[in-house]
C-alpha cells in the first residue's frame, strides 16, 4: 500500500514515515496542502494522511480542491478537535479523523482497518465462532439459524467489524450510516446498538460501549 503523508511538520512526517515503513507500507511526503494536491493529481496513492493547518493551502481547501475521481480514503490527522472540524471533514469524505497528539501504534490499526474495508472483496463472509454474516447476501447467522436484523444494524455491525478493536464514535455512525443530512442525535445510535445487541444474543457483549466515545467490537476470548 502506498500512503500520502501531508503534514508541514517534518517530525511527524518522519515519525509517521517510519512506522508506515516498519508495517511494510510504501510512502511519499507534502508539506502543505498546495504540493499534496500536485502529487495526487499526478500519482496513485492508496491512501491519505492529511493535516489541516498548513501553509499555501489548508487540508480542507485540499480535498475540496481533489477531482471526485482522485479521492482516496484519507485520515485526517490534526491537532484541531473541535466537533465542526470532524464534521466538516466526514461531509468532505475522509474515512477517520484523528486528533494531535496521537498514539501511533493507534494510527497503524486505523490504516489497517481502513485497507480491510476497501479490500472488500477479501471481506464477502466474517466468521467468529457460530457468528456468521455474508457481506454480499446481507444475512447474519447464529448457530446456522438466520437472524433477523434490520438494514441500518447490518450497517452498523459491519461497520464496526470491519473496524475491530478500534473505538468509533457515535458521529462516525451517524456519518457513515446515517449520512449528515439526517436530523437525527446520538440517541440514534444508541437505540439501533441495543436492538442489534438483542439480536446479536450470546455475541452481544463482542459491541463494547466506549465511554465518552461511542462503541467498540471485539472478539471475545474465553
Amino acid at each position: 500500500m502506498k500512503i500520502l503523508i501531508v503534514d508541514d511538520e517534518e517530525k511527524i512526517r518522519f515519525l509517521i514515515k517510519e512506522y508506515c515503513i516498519n508495517a511494510g507500507y510504501s510512502t511519499e511526503e507534502a508539506d502543505s496542502g498546495k504540493k499534496a494536491l500536485e502529487l495526487l493529481l499526478n500519482n496513485k496513492y492508496d491512501l491519505l494522511i492529511l493535516d489541516i493547518m498548513m501553509p499555501s493551502m489548508d487540508g480542507f481547501t485540499m480535498l475540496k480542491e481533489l477531482p471526485k475521481e482522485k479521492q482516496i480514503p484519507t485520515i485526517i490527522l490534526s491537532a484541531r478537535d473541535q466537533e465542526y472540524d470532524k464534521l466538516l471533514g466526514f461531509e468532505l469524505g475522509i474515512d477517520d479523523y484523528l486528533t494531535k497528539p496521537f498514539s501511533p501504534k493507534e494510527l497503524m490499526a486505523r490504516i489497517k482497518a481502513i485497507s480491510k474495508r476497501y479490500n472488500s472483496t477479501n471481506l464477502d463472509i466474517y466468521k467468529y465462532k457460530t457468528l456468521e454474516i455474508n457481506y454480499s447476501a446481507h444475512t447474519i447467522k447464529i448457530n446456522n439459524k438466520l437472524i433477523n436484523v434490520t438494514p441500518k444494524e447490518f450497517e452498523i455491525l459491519t461497520f464496526l467489524i470491519n473496524n475491530k478493536d478500534i473505538a468509533i464514535s457515535r458521529e462516525q455512525l451517524l456519518s457513515k450510516i446515517w449520512g449528515y443530512d439526517y436530523f437525527g442525535d446520538d440517541r440514534t445510535v444508541d437505540t439501533h446498538i441495543k436492538m442489534l445487541r438483542n439480536n446479536l444474543q450470546e455475541y452481544r457483549d463482542n459491541i463494547i460501549t466506549v465511554r465518552g466515545v461511542g462503541y467498540r467490537y471485539v472478539e471475545n476470548e474465553e
